[in-house]
């Protein structure tokens, strides 16, 4: 079973923050690591990552990075490449440096701005990735609904371009949607318009004990305050694989 290796980088997905949900790799990377760096949402002292892996957490480091949650490009980079910067400095002592995050590293992640500036400084084989269980796959299970059959087409986007929404409408059979929230109406609009809100349902703070929200029917739904950790599936139709026969 693989522990973390002096000197090497690590970006853990943890999944939606249960603490069982984490795959085993995940927890040796975990338990076996020096320093443990977990995200935080700049003017926020709360890690949602570091509760989910507290079972785990046996003397390691914390470092926790405040970093801005707005859409600026470089301030967003400036301010991870300034984290690779400190992070370098440990794996140079010999450190094993673990970056745990909700979800997967690779979907919609802050890891993506940290790993593409290690990648300039680290070698390739001294950077791992531990996939973790996504927030789509999470939602989707809470309603035992497929997402693909036979030929359909699942698309994963951000739900914060509304016009690209709706082009993604016309060219897949199961839609995902992220960071609903912040829309949400115009997205009960734009669904209904379509006459596809019986067929959407919404996931808000999945695994997260009694501030989970479950919508299996958006049809007669009225929004309150969404957590922005909140995904929409949409489900567009199933295209007939017998054409392909």
């Amino acid at each position: 079973m693989p522990k973390a290796q002096p000197g090497h980088f690590y970006a853990v997905g943890i999944g939606p923050g249960a603490p069982d949900l984490l795959t085993v790799r995940a927890v040796r990377i975990i338990e076996s690591a020096d320093i443990i760096l977990t995200p935080q949402a700049q003017g926020t002292n709360r890690s949602l990552a570091l509760n989910a892996i507290e079972p785990y957490r046996c003397g390691q480091e914390i470092m926790c990075v405040n970093y801005p949650m707005q859409r600026n490009g470089d301030q967003t980079r400036e301010r991870w490449n300034a984290v690779a910067g400190e992070v370098l400095e440990k794996l140079q002592q010999g450190k094993s440096v673990v970056m745990i995050t909700i979800g997967d590293p690779l979907i919609f992640a802050t890891t993506s701005y940290l790993l593409a500036a290690l990648a300039e400084e680290l070698e390739q084989e001294k950077i791992h990735l531990v996939p973790g269980i996504s927030a789509f796959q999470i939602a989707a299970s809470r309603f035992r609904d497929p997402l693909t059959l036979q030929e359909d087409r699942l698309t994963l986007m951000s739900a914060t371009d509304l016009a690209a929404v709706e082009n993604a409408l016309d060219h897949c059979e199961t839609l995902v949607l992220y960071k609903a929230a912040r829309v949400i109406n115009e997205l009960l609009g734009l669904l209904s318009e379509r006459g596809l809100l019986g067929s959407s349902k919404l996931v808000s703070c999945a695994e997260q004990g009694d501030g989970e929200l479950l919508v299996d029917n958006l049809e007669n739904w009225t929004p309150g305050e969404l957590n922005y950790m909140t995904t929409m599936i949409v489900r567009v139709g199933n295209k007939d694989w017998r054409e392909h026969t």
